[in-house]
């Protein structure tokens, strides 16, 4: 995770932690850099991170310097009320959706009197364009009393809020908007009471302000609610109940509703059609088929057997099944991802850092150049042009430019450019089974020039199947027996081939013999003890190392099938070789049309495996790619320097792998992206998850990462364009010579605009669809 840091002395890992607050009252992108701010000045602090959006900060922290309680209150009295952020997942999500309820709620309600109030306003000026003068809607004293309600009912919380950001030094959007509508109120309170001035009141002014900006606020509001509608609809996929039964078959009908949260791993549930599998399980009794669009996106249902997992959140469709828990709350497929999704829109994107810290300062600039707006034209502006004044006098048109530059400006837009984005664009790779964590790996992806596929589960279907096995020297020795070893001696292994092997000898009816003095070495091959007798199984080069030598014509024979594609396992039998076993692992099916797409995306791609260069060659040819593109003989721990050398010769380099033994290069990658298949170290390893068991989604992550950032740098183009354009227009740059006036309700209508566009360009998101579809 990245984040802006402050000077400090170097803290070992040991003694860092982070947590997330729950913060309030942020407003624009000033208060995410005043939050921040804030809290790096605590002792213990490290750095922090603040999400406009999510309405959190990330805090690295010093655990026994820290005062997590002192932050949070610290906060809280500076404006931002803020309290430890709740782990709980499915409480967090309904806390999240009630807050989004309710703040859609009061916002209506502040735009319905807002709208009522805008409405009498607007009757009220009827004689100005028809000259038709309405009974006390017409008097300026009825006037007053609008502005005055608009000021105490639907602006109160506009006008408390700035002027404690004001007292507090951390000055935002509604510290602009508070000075602006009271400036405007008080200075026509003062033509009223002293009309010998000649000044005129605009009280019309203050209403239509405070109406746009809570009809800004409102539909920004629901925007954001539909930008994280994701988050909310994971989170309410898991349930909150469970059926407890008996862990005996004869007394499965025996159930008793529980809580899901006190369901402990090992207990057996009941699950009926029509219902969520509330923890992730083993099916212990019957069958069924399961939806699992949820995890993956695939809208085929899942046949279900004795011994199938499930996951929590998934749902049942056809039977009703006994199951045994084996993962359970925070623990389960559904809480990581509702944790990496959570996260993912919690993290910035770099690009955003510069916007914040450009905020952070950006309400005293407006305050400032909306001094000098008033003081130029005061004393310059109406002397040169005096035609501009002949409707008006000079100190009010200068005070209604003043106004409307401090009302036109917004820090807004720049807080939600990237929040927004990032908050639509996981949502929608989380519902097509892509997990994207956060804007800093959309920014490495745009940079990535090469992607390394690891070969074996990743390219490949990662399930080889036995093909031939012989005995070679050994005449006495039956084939069975041959496969009846090997299979004994790999039995203690995961390694794909391992597993091949021993479920040919299962499928042939070939028992497993009892092992003994078990050694395995990883990308080598394994030996054991089997009845008195030393058994070795690997590759020609753990065999040589073992002081088995093999015979010029068995290599011969072995390199013929490697070059078909075929990998060839060699097993000893007391210092001897005793015969070999060739197995063959599949590309997918999606592989091919992959690896030529992302050639036409303009990458690199290199195929990373262990396996022997004959063997590799096979593959590579058939992806219909070069030797130059394969990278082979590779063991497990010497991935992560494979993907160091390339970044050392100045490639941005992708590393794709199944998330098991590929975590270190996973971690070594610019980006790391894991074939997950559920797995916890591709959760904690790769910045890019693909729950689908597919390598096109490879393409898909890649397009969705470019897509959202375009998204956000849309969106920042905007924000700082509109405030480039907008302030100069409000300062009167027109008026000398177009006689173009933004009066003080405009400028507020725009600046509400502009938010409302940055939300609702991240939107457009939605219309992402994967390219297979």
């Amino acid at each position: 995770m990245q984040v802006s840091s402050k000077a400090t002395s170097p803290v070992s890992q040991e003694n860092k932690k982070t947590i997330t607050l729950d913060v309030d009252g942020m407003k624009c992108a000033g208060c995410v850099n005043a939050v921040e701010r804030q809290i790096e000045q605590q002792t213990g602090v490290i750095a922090a991170q603040v999400n406009l959006i999510t309405a959190t900060a990330i805090v690295q922290y010093q655990p026994d310097r820290a005062d997590l309680e002192a932050i949070a209150a610290q906060l809280t009295a500076k404006g931002f009320p803020s309290q430890l952020h709740d782990t709980n997942q499915a409480e967090a999500g309904n806390s999240y959706e009630e807050k989004r309820q309710q703040a859609d709620q009061e916002n209506l309600q502040k735009l319905a009197i807002a709208g009522g109030l805008i409405l009498l306003s607007a009757i009220g000026h009827l004689k100005h364009l028809t000259g038709v003068e309405i009974p006390l809607l017409s008097n300026i004293w009825f006037h007053w009393g609008l502005a005055t309600l608009a000021l105490v009912l639907p602006g109160r919380e506009i006008i408390i809020d700035g002027g404690k950001g004001l007292w507090n030094r951390v000055p935002n959007m509604n510290s602009l908007i508070a000075l602006g509508t009271l400036s405007a109120y008080i200075a026509s309170c003062v033509a009223l009471i002293f009309p010998q001035l000649g000044w005129e009141c605009f009280f019309d002014e203050p209403v239509m302000l405070l109406g746009f900006i809570l009809l800004g606020r409102t539909l920004e509001q629901r925007a954001r609610g539909e930008a994280g509608a994701a988050l909310s609809a994971l989170v309410s996929l898991k349930p909150q109940t469970a059926r407890l039964v008996k862990a005996t078959p004869k007394q499965e009908d025996k159930m008793m509703e529980v809580p899901v949260g006190t369901v402990q791993v090992g207990q057996w549930l009941k699950v009926l059609p029509g219902e969520k599998f509330p923890v992730d399980g083993e099916v212990i009794k019957g069958e069924t088929t399961v939806d699992e669009s949820m995890l993956t996106g695939e809208s085929m249902p899942v046949r279900k057997q004795p011994e199938a997992s499930v996951q929590a959140g998934t749902i049942n469709l056809t039977g009703a099944v006994t199951l045994k828990a084996t993962q359970v709350g925070k623990d389960t497929t559904l809480a990581k991802i509702i944790a990496t999704v959570e996260n993912a829109q919690m993290r910035k994107a770099p690009v955003q850092q510069l916007a914040d810290q450009v905020a952070g300062y950006f309400a005293y600039g407006v305050m400032a150049i909306a001094l000098l707006t008033f003081l130029f034209w005061y004393s310059v502006g109406t002397n040169v042009w005096t035609a501009v004044t002949l409707e008006t006098s000079p100190l009010l048109l200068s005070l209604k430019l003043m106004i409307a530059v401090l009302v036109i400006a917004c820090p807004c837009a720049l807080g939600l450019a990237t929040p927004t984005a990032i908050l639509v664009g996981t949502g929608v790779g989380a519902k097509q089974g892509l997990l994207l964590k956060g804007g800093d790996v959309l920014e490495n992806v745009h940079r990535l020039d090469t992607l390394v596929f690891d070969k074996t589960g990743t390219l490949t279907e990662g399930k080889p199947q036995v093909t031939d096995y012989w005995v070679v020297t050994t005449p006495d020795l039956q084939k069975e027996t041959l496969l009846q070893f090997a299979a004994s001696v790999e039995q203690g292994t995961n390694h794909p081939l391992a597993a091949a092997i021993v479920t040919e000898a299962e499928k042939q009816g070939v028992s497993l013999l009892p092992t003994a003095d078990e050694e395995t070495k990883a990308g080598f091959g394994a030996s054991a003890t089997i009845e008195q007798q030393n058994v070795i199984v690997g590759n020609s080069q753990w065999l040589e190392e073992k002081g088995i030598v093999i015979p010029d014509s068995v290599a011969l024979s072995g390199e013929k099938l490697e070059a078909t594609g075929k990998t060839v396992v060699y097993v000893g039998i007391n210092g001897a070789l005793a015969g070999a076993i060739a197995l063959k692992d599949c590309l997918r099916p999606d592989a091919i049309e992959t690896v030529s797409q992302l050639q036409k995306m303009g990458f690199r791609v290199i195929v990373l495996t262990g396996d022997q260069a004959r063997v590799a060659r096979a593959i590579v040819h058939a992806l219909n790619l070069t030797t130059d593109n394969l990278i082979a003989g590779v063991h497990p721990e010497e991935k992560a320097q494979v993907i160091q050398s390339l970044q050392a010769q100045g490639q941005r380099v992708g590393m794709v792998g199944d998330g098991i033994n590929d975590a270190p290069a996973l971690a070594q990658a610019d980006v790391g992206i894991a074939i997950a298949q559920g797995t916890d170290v591709a959760l904690e390893t790769a910045s890019i998850i693909l729950m689908r068991d597919r390598v096109s989604d490879v393409m898909t992550a890649i397009r969705l990462s470019l897509a959202t950032l375009n998204k956000i740098r849309q969106n920042l183009f905007w924000a700082l364009g509109y405030n480039v354009i907008t302030i100069p227009l409000a300062a009167g740059v027109l008026l000398p010579k177009y006689n173009l006036l933004l009066s003080p309700a405009m400028a507020a209508a725009l600046m509400a605009l502009s938010s409302v566009i940055v939300v609702t360009n991240s939107l457009f998101l939605k219309r992402f669809r994967n390219a297979e579809e």
